[in-house]
């Protein structure tokens, strides 16, 4: 059995992370698995930025905990070695190596055969967050109390719901929701989403997460503890609400604070850039040579209609002409613009934000928190855990204190650590784990 729980606490210039990995209420091992790289020198943190990844295995006995360590393992080394390659291609190509690797582990052992995980990347870029994905993991961003769902599910829900243009909460409830269409391993070749990117900005705040944080969870729930709590503190925040509402699979959450963007460390040099820029102008003629031919027959013919005398027709040739050559020019100028990049990360990638949600902490979405905790005091009595109840009463107290006089962010904050000493003294106590500690909130 692995280890039930895994802390990851790191900072750097600018920058603060944090993570945390459960193996749940329900579940024996943890197929889950996640990686922090920071980038140890400006030169590096130039050329690559800082790399976050988690992965959801599955697959029987401990083919799911293989395959996610094997993705995270991968790609966290096959994306920093490809120094010849821009951010996003390298990113690609990091996540298809481990697409690869899994494939080829379970194609050579009757054990893995079959095997698969789920991967959701998060690049920090001098230029902004670059976002790979396969499955149905996320990345989500937090922005003034704007939580954003920057990925998409790979998932049956989500595939049939852009299908039909409607949202997933009006698929059938027959459709499964753990049936996911695309996923590291199983094939020789996947297609990985490539977002962004998206520019960073002092405040900002990141989530990677698997199923088991987003199964139990709403996203409003989620952001609204994103943006009351210290970043340390979210992770396990998270952890503890989505093992009391059940906690039916393995949870990571791994969260990812701008602090200061400007001590993140300086962009490459704009000279890079214009390198580039000069290099394009002399390999990319201002002109495409199909319009080049055709003011030439333009002006062949205008020369022809004066040598016989009809004035019109040298006019409307010359015009002609004239304008091929603009429109010509436009058209080159528009596809081969140098990108703006010196990552030549090729201007924005994908379709995100793919689903957007107010977070911002008020009276109407505190509820949630607030029903949690009221019933966790209705099972006082109703079970013999040694536990001090009175310091829950105290801080949903405390809670309500705060909500009174609108500092709603410390309601969130008690009401959170309210739960947390709960599920802090379930994981201490030597007691069988109850299969049935969800909170019924229906």
């Amino acid at each position: 059995m692995t280890s039930p729980t895994r802390k990851l606490e790191q900072s750097t210039g600018g920058l603060r992370c944090a993570a945390t990995s459960d193996v749940g209420m329900r579940r024996t091992s943890n197929q889950d698995s996640m990686a922090i790289n920071l980038s140890e020198s400006p030169a590096r943190w130039a050329s690559h930025g800082h790399l976050f990844v988690v992965a959801d295995g599955m697959g029987a006995h401990a083919a799911g905990e293989l395959a996610s360590k094997l993705a995270t393992d991968t790609i966290s080394h096959s994306y920093f070695k490809r120094t010849d390659r821009s951010p996003s291609e390298a990113i690609d190509e990091a996540v298809r190596e481990a697409n690869n690797t899994i494939h080829t582990k379970g194609q050579n052992s009757v054990d893995f055969q079959g095997m698969g995980t789920t991967c959701s990347c998060l690049l920090l870029l001098p230029q902004g967050a670059l976002v790979a994905h396969v499955g149905d993991s996320r990345v989500y961003r937090l922005r003034d109390n704007r939580f954003e769902q920057l990925t998409f599910d790979h998932s049956l829900v989500w595939e049939m719901a852009a299908a039909s243009h409607a949202a997933e909460e009006d698929i059938p409830a027959y459709v499964p929701k753990n049936v996911i269409t695309r996923s590291l391993g199983p094939h020789p070749t996947v297609a990985v989403d490539i977002e962004g990117p998206f520019a960073l900005r002092s405040g900002d705040r990141f989530l990677l997460c698997s199923d088991g944080l987003t199964g139990p969870l709403n996203p409003e729930l989620i952001g609204m503890v994103l943006s009351s709590l210290p970043a340390a503190e979210v992770p396990q925040s998270l952890v503890d609400l989505a093992n009391l509402l059940g906690g039916p699979d393995n949870i990571t959450a791994v969260i990812v604070e701008i602090a200061n963007a400007s001590e993140l460390g300086e962009p490459v040099e704009q000279k890079s850039s214009k390198a580039a820029e000069t290099s394009a102008a002399v390999k990319r003629p201002s002109i495409h040579p199909l319009g080049w031919i055709a003011m030439a027959f333009s002006a062949l013919v205008a020369v022809a209609a004066v040598a016989i005398g009809n004035p019109l027709l040298a006019t409307l040739s010359a015009g002609a002409g004239i304008g091929v050559g603009v429109v010509s020019w436009m058209l080159k100028n528009s596809r081969c613009r140098p990108c703006e990049s010196a990552y030549n990360l090729r201007g924005q990638r994908g379709k995100a934000p793919y689903r957007c949600h107010d977070c911002a902490p008020s009276a109407l979405n505190i509820s949630t928190l607030g029903d949690i905790v009221r019933q966790l005091e209705d099972l006082e009595g109703q079970r013999d855990w040694s536990f001090d109840w009175q310091s829950i009463h105290e801080k949903r107290h405390e809670a309500h204190e705060a909500i009174s006089r609108g500092d709603y962010q410390a309601a969130v904050a008690a009401f959170c650590q309210a739960v947390h000493r709960l599920m802090e003294s379930l994981r201490l106590s030597t007691a069988e784990r109850p299969s049935d500690s969800n909170v019924d909130l229906a």
